[in-house]
């Protein structure tokens, strides 16, 4: 079989489609489930719009909640061949917050992503951020399309819906890539800042550019492709593949690679505080931390907490109370 002989082959002879492929090929035998072709999304689409004006039509959010679903799940965004079982579980949620002039919605974005984990039925964080920048203009019906070469669409406000949208799912399969193979998703990662430097400009239109805020779309993809922060990257890798893949074969190898994952996102910080990579990279995470670690000795413990105060400032005290 195919993947059998991929699995056995030298890791520098095999490619990352591959290795994530043939990993989730092995989870899914034991399950007993294998099929046919599909894309890259299992994604599902909340579009909430208790917010905004009751005079606004109902319908138009519930027609625009299945246009987005389409167009996230039907959509073919990588040239990789992916199973039903392979596609990566997420989801977009949607909050409208204000209708500033007809047709034209502010809203929030919660971005939810999860990927399988080894020999078990638990699907791990990698990606769990909300994004308060999302304005765009939407009429019913309206075609829900996107052009890499063309991102700002028939205009800039129209165009922002599906910009942001594919600007994730791009994080998206990048961060999943990378938790497969070392630097699986560099392709995904620079896909992503394409959509940035080419984004919809506008006076209303924000998160794009670097100073609109510290925390937005231009940021987190510079952290994704600085090769100042490649330490990223093998924090992703190491905390997946190493880490949460070996948990239920060998739970004390996979507890050192998970502390060696924080390590890596500790060293990074003492040279480059404050970088928005650290809490995207935490966010999710900190349930699943604390569980693992509070099996470690006290020492590792101790070094845990010591770290884990640095990158993910905001649960610090969580980690100091449960992990002492």
């Amino acid at each position: 079989m195919r993947w059998l002989k991929i699995l056995l082959m030298p890791s520098s002879d095999i490619t990352i489609m591959d290795k994530r492929k043939c990993i989730l090929i092995l989870l899914f035998l034991l399950s007993g489930e294998l099929c046919l072709q599909a894309q890259e999304l299992n994604a599902k689409v909340t579009v909430v719009y208790s917010q905004v004006s009751t005079s606004v039509d109902r319908k138009v959010f519930q027609t625009m909640q299945v246009a987005l679903t389409n167009f996230l799940n039907k959509r073919k965004w990588t040239t990789e061949e992916y199973t039903p079982q392979e596609r990566i579980n997420c989801s977009f949620l949607l909050n409208l917050t204000a209708i500033p002039e007809a047709g034209v919605y502010k809203a929030s974005l919660t971005v939810q992503a999860a990927r399988p984990v080894y020999n078990s039925t638990y699907q791990a964080a990698l990606v769990n951020f909300q994004d308060n920048d999302v304005v765009f203009r939407y009429q019913e019906y309206q075609p829900i399309e996107f052009n890499e070469n063309q991102i700002q669409g028939p205009e800039p406000l129209t165009g922002n819906l599906t910009a942001v949208f594919a600007y994730y799912v791009n994080v998206i399969v990048g961060l999943d890539m990378d938790s497969f193979a070392p630097r699986g998703g560099d392709k995904y990662f620079q896909k992503a800042a394409n959509i940035v430097n080419s984004a919809p400009d506008g006076r209303t239109i924000s998160g794009w550019k670097p100073f609109d805020s510290q925390r937005n779309r231009y940021w987190l993809t510079e952290n994704l492709t600085n090769n100042k922060y490649t330490l990223v990257h093998d924090a992703t890798y190491t905390y997946y593949r190493m880490g949460m893949d070996q948990l239920y074969e060998n739970e004390t190898e996979a507890r050192t690679q998970i502390m060696n994952a924080i390590s890596s996102m500790y060293t990074l910080s003492a040279d480059n505080q404050n970088l928005m990579i650290y809490s995207f990279f935490f966010q999710g995470k900190t349930d699943e931390i604390i569980r693992i670690l509070k099996k470690a000795n006290p020492g590792d413990r101790s070094r845990a907490i010591e770290m884990l105060q640095k990158v993910d400032i905001s649960n610090a005290g969580r980690y100091k109370t449960e992990l002492k």
